[in-house]
């Protein structure tokens, strides 16, 4: 599903260049967001087909994020998949309570990554 939109919203700049460079690699239009306001503003210009969406980050949180584009009639058919180094037990719940499509624990398997991507753009 090359040129497929994607948005990556992660306040680590490592991993966001990671996952960056295997999507652009994959044929993806990536574009990424360092915080929630800053993915609030790139919504603006960009209507990407999926969000990888980290759970924590700066002042407003994923989840909470998560959950203002799902009840907005804008954005809430975008795919949004919660991204978490914080595997607990009950955390899944949470994110797809929260409104996510689906959940990848950190650190991110970058082999299977492309096919999981896949896998949501293709439900």
């Amino acid at each position: 599903m090359a040129n497929e939109s994607i948005l990556i919203v992660d306040d680590n700049p490592v991993n966001m260049k990671l996952i960056r460079i295997l999507l652009t690699g994959e044929g993806y239009d990536t574009r990424t967001a360092a915080d929630a306001q800053q993915a609030l503003n790139v919504l603006q210009e960009f209507s990407p087909r999926l969000i990888l969406m980290d759970i924590q980050l700066p002042g407003m949180d994923g989840l909470e994020l998560t959950r203002q584009l799902k009840a907005n009639p804008a954005t809430r058919d975008i795919t949004i998949l919660g991204l978490t180094a914080y595997a607990m037990k009950g955390d899944e719940e949470r994110i797809l309570a929260a409104g996510c499509d689906g959940y990848i624990p950190k650190p991110i398997d970058t082999r299977t990554l492309p096919e999981l991507i896949l896998h949501y753009l293709e439900r």
